[in-house]
């Protein structure tokens, strides 16, 4: 990968993804938008709170009543869904069709934003399924799935400040 940079010569940022990082990053995005619409299917019948990874992605809005957060969920979380799976289309389209190349990824302010936020619900649902609940958690890491996974976590984090940064810096100008 060649981190996020400002481009200057046609505005927002751009960064450079081998051909085996853009698919995971197609593929983990595509899980994120899935999930985020299961939750939202299923809300009423208590899957976030069954599915760690669904919990994250559509957290309760009031934790210490369930009712409330039941009704708030009700009329909300069909279109944080929706958000949610744009914004991992915005990532799948900009990094355009599988070709076996790397992919160069040029991207707007609305875009790198579509980005950061999918990039966030990614790495939520890495988070549930590792453990993490806090920064600083190492996770259950205890075999090579799960330290691959943790690695991805944390390339991600990575990925996301480089495009934090270069976003900054195009602010700047």
């Amino acid at each position: 990968m060649r981190p996020f940079r400002v481009d200057r010569h046609g505005g927002g940022v751009h960064a450079r993804f081998e051909a085996d990082e853009a698919e995971l990053l197609r593929r983990f995005a595509a899980d994120a938008a899935s999930r985020a619409a299961q939750a939202a299917r299923d809300s009423g019948a208590g899957a976030t709170a069954a599915d760690p990874a669904l919990a994250r992605l559509l957290p309760d809005a009031y934790p210490d009543d369930t009712e409330a957060s039941a009704e708030f969920r009700r009329f909300t979380a069909e279109r944080i869904a929706e958000r949610k799976a744009d914004n991992a289309r915005t990532v799948i389209d900009s990094l355009g069709d599988d070709t076996g190349e790397a992919v160069e990824v040029r991207l707007d302010d609305a875009q790198a934003q579509a980005w950061l936020r999918t990039l966030t619900d990614i790495r939520l649902v890495l988070a549930a399924g590792l453990g993490i609940e806090h920064d600083g958690d190492e996770g259950d890491v205890h075999d090579l799935e799960s330290a691959t996974r943790r690695a991805v976590y944390d390339w991600l984090a990575a990925v996301q400040e480089f495009l934090v940064h270069a976003l900054t810096r195009a602010s700047r100008r």
